[in-house]
C-alpha cells in the first residue's frame, strides 16, 4: 500500500505540474494573439475561433458572424472614454472567451478568442494523468499482494508446522508423564506404609512436579489444538453452560472446604447454552476456580455467578483473596506471566490459555481487581437461549 501511495502521490505531482505549464503557456499565448489582433485587425488562427470588431464611436464593425453575447459594448464604450486597454473572460456556452478591448488611432478595436481548443487540450491531460495513476496504483496493489502473499506463505507454513509439533509433542509426552506421575504415588503409598519419612518427602515433591508437568502439557495441546481448528469453519453443539458450572463448582467444593473458603453458586434454573467446545469451558470455568482458590485466604469467600441477557451468557467469578493491581490486568493473561502470589502452582499458561478458549469461542474476558480487596474475572459468550 505504501508503494500505491507513492506512485499515485508521483503521478499526482507530474500531473499537477504538467498541467499548470500547459494552462500558462496556453494562456500566455491566447494574450499574444489578442494583443496582436488589437494591433493589426487579425488573427492568424482558424476563424471560427477569432472574431474582430471595430467601434467608431457610433457604430460596430465585425468581419464574421460572431457569437451570443459579444461584442461587449460597454468594454467598447469604456475604452474609447478612458483611452485604456481592457481584458477579460467570459465563460458561456461550455467554453471561455477570452476578450481583448484596446485604442487604436480613432477606433476601438476587441478582439475575441475562444478557448474551447485549449480548454479540450487540458481535459485530455487530466484524463490521461487519472487513467495513469490509476493505472499504476492498481499495479502496485497487485504486485504488492503478490509479493506479501509469497513473503507470508513460508512464515504460516513454519508457524502451521510448529503448531502441529507442540501438538504431537504434547501428545507423546502425556502418557510417560502420567505413567511416572502413577509410579511416584505408588512408591509415595509404599513409603508411608514403611515410614520411610525422608523418602516420602521427596516423593510428595515428585508427584506435585509431575502433576504441574501434567498441566503444563495439557495447556500446550489445547492451546494447539484451538489455534488449528479455529472457531466459524463448523458449526459447534450448544453446551448447557448452567450444568457445566453446576459440576464444575461442585467438584471444587471439597477444595474450598479443605481451604476453608466459602464457596457460593448463582445460576439460572434454566439451561443456558451456548456454542462451543464443552471440555475447553469446563476448563475455563475450573482455571477461574482454582485461580481463585490459590489467591483466597482461609476465611474468604468466592462467589460463581450466571445470568443471561442480550443474547450472551455472563459468568462471574469474584474472590476475596489477595487481588491486583489494575494496572496489570492485561498482563495477567500473557503468556508464563506469575502473579506476586503465585508460588508454584502453575507456570503462566493458565489464564493465557483462558483467553486463548474465550476467544476462540467469539467471547471477552475482563479481569478487575485491587491489592488486598479480592480479583473478579467476567466472561461473556454468545448465547443461543431464545
Amino acid at each position: 500500500m505504501l508503494v500505491a501511495l507513492t506512485i499515485g502521490t508521483l503521478l499526482a505531482s507530474g500531473g499537477a505540474i504538467s498541467y499548470a505549464a500547459l494552462v500558462r503557456h496556453q494562456e500566455a499565448q491566447i494574450q499574444r494573439e489578442l494583443a496582436w489582433g488589437t494591433r493589426y485587425g487579425t488573427i492568424a488562427d482558424p476563424p471560427v475561433c477569432v472574431w474582430i470588431f471595430e467601434y467608431d464611436g457610433s457604430t460596430v464593425e465585425a468581419g464574421t458572424a460572431p457569437p451570443t453575447g459579444f461584442p461587449l459594448r460597454d468594454a467598447l464604450v469604456r475604452v474609447a472614454a478612458t483611452r485604456s486597454t481592457e481584458t477579460s473572460s467570459v465563460a458561456r456556452d461550455a467554453t471561455v472567451y477570452h476578450v481583448r478591448t484596446e485604442a487604436r488611432g480613432d477606433v476601438v478595436v476587441q478582439a475575441v478568442f475562444d478557448a474551447r481548443f485549449q480548454l479540450s487540450d487540458r481535459r485530455h491531460l487530466l484524463f490521461a494523468f487519472s487513467l495513469a495513476a490509476t493505472v499504476g496504483i492498481i499495479a502496485a496493489v497487485l504486485t504488492a499482494l503478490l509479493v506479501s502473499c509469497r513473503a507470508v506463505a513460508p512464515l504460516a507454513e513454519a508457524l502451521t508446522r510448529q503448531r502441529r509439533f507442540v501438538a504431537d509433542a504434547s501428545h507423546e509426552l502425556r502418557t510417560p508423564i502420567a505413567q511416572v506421575h502413577t509410579r511416584a504415588q505408588l512408591m509415595a503409598r509404599r513409603a508411608r506404609t514403611a515410614g520411610s519419612t525422608p523418602h516420602l518427602h521427596d516423593l510428595e515433591l515428585l508427584i506435585g512436579t509431575t502433576r504441574r508437568l501434567g498441566e503444563v502439557v495439557d495447556d500446550l495441546l489445547l492451546s494447539a489444538q484451538l489455534a488449528a481448528a479455529p472457531a466459524g469453519r463448523s458449526p459447534r453443539p450448544p453446551v448447557d453452560l448452567t450444568s457445566l458450572v453446576a459440576t464444575t463448582a461442585a467438584a471444587e467444593s471439597e477444595r474450598a472446604a479443605e481451604r476453608r473458603v466459602t464457596l457460593t453458586v448463582d445460576t439460572p434454573g434454566a439451561p443456558l447454552p451456548v456454542p462451543g467446545v464443552e471440555s475447553a469451558l469446563r476448563r475455563v470455568v475450573s482455571e477461574l476456580l482454582a485461580n481463585a482458590l490459590a489467591h483466597t485466604p482461609a476465611g474468604g469467600r468466592i462467589g460463581v455467578t450466571l445470568r443471561a441477557g442480550d443474547g450472551q451468557a455472563e459468568l462471574v467469578v469474584a474472590d476475596t483473596g489477595d487481588g491486583f493491581d489494575q494496572a496489570d490486568a492485561q498482563r495477567l493473561f500473557d503468556r508464563f506471566h506469575r502473579g506476586t502470589n503465585a508460588g508454584e502452582r502453575r507456570f503462566g499458561l493458565g489464564l493465557a490459555l483462558l483467553r486463548e478458549v474465550v476467544t476462540s469461542h467469539h467471547g471477552t474476558i475482563e479481569a478487575q481487581g485491587h491489592p488486598g480487596r479480592g480479583a473478579t474475572f467476567t466472561v461473556r459468550l454468545p448465547s443461543t437461549r431464545e
